[in-house]
């Protein structure tokens, strides 16, 4: 079975209920891949995805929270910190080593298919794969597709 990161934009948007038409498609996406295509994979999460979900004054914080913690968590090892220097250091993720890099990290060392994620600026930008896959190829680790839920679903935008 296919191993899914599923990144802190997932459950955020999967209870965010602000009326914008672009917020409204991502939510019901971020559901249908949640509600719908669960089964289909190994879904899993992280600290740093529970951590990011806790800050903030976000109505809906607790309930992504909760939905969060029905995922398995991947354990944050020594080497996925190890990861994140590099990647700090090859300028692949922005200098917050708590945020995308270690969401990155996780997916890459844990061996995920897919890190699924609504953040286009750093992770799921097809202009800096090419950067993040060789310098996952210098840490000899895989590198996951980094898609949106409409990727995964099938949608055409």
């Amino acid at each position: 079975m296919e191993k899914v990161y599923l990144e802190t934009t997932i459950f955020s948007f999967y209870y965010d209920d602000r009326p914008q038409p672009e917020i409204v498609a991502r939510r019901n996406w971020s559901r249908r891949l949640i509600d719908e295509v669960r089964t289909a994979y190994l879904m899993v999460t992280s600290p740093a995805v529970l951590t990011e979900l806790s800050r903030g004054g976000k109505p809906h914080k607790n309930d992504a929270h909760m939905l969060a913690l029905s995922f398995p968590a991947l354990e944050i090892t020594q080497r996925v910190k190890e990861m994140v220097v590099v990647y700090l250091q090859h300028l692949v993720m922005p200098r917050d080593p708590l945020g995308d890099a270690l969401h990155l990290a996780l997916a890459s060392f844990h061996k995920c298919n897919y890190l699924v994620t609504w953040n286009c600026a750093h992770l799921a930008n097809a202009n800096k794969f090419e950067h993040i896959k060789h310098v996952n190829d210098l840490l000899n680790v895989l590198t996951p597709a980094m898609l949106t839920p409409l990727e995964i679903l099938g949608v055409e935008p």
